[in-house]
């Protein structure tokens, strides 16, 4: 989920094709008013949650080596290529 101010959605598709962010993108560009924002209680960015099948955060903030430990805890870095 990427959260974006709104009436900027070319500034966005652009970061995202400059970027080369290779994943899915999705956005209702509504900021802070978004819903996920809301839920999550997202109060700064850039944040990344992770987030279980059931919807519970199981970890959050996590960037680089420490994204990885927890990725591989729970997915299992043999069986899943990491």
């Amino acid at each position: 989920v990427s959260l974006d101010r709104p009436g900027q959605k070319d500034k966005w598709l652009n970061a995202i094709k400059e970027d080369n962010l290779a994943w899915t993108q999705v956005s209702d560009l509504q900021f802070w008013n978004n819903a996920a924002a809301k839920l999550y209680k997202v109060q700064g960015i850039p944040q990344n949650f992770l987030v279980d099948p059931e919807g519970k955060i199981v970890a959050k903030n996590l960037r680089g080596p420490a994204l990885r430990e927890k990725l591989c805890e729970l997915l299992g870095c043999e069986t899943k290529g990491f």
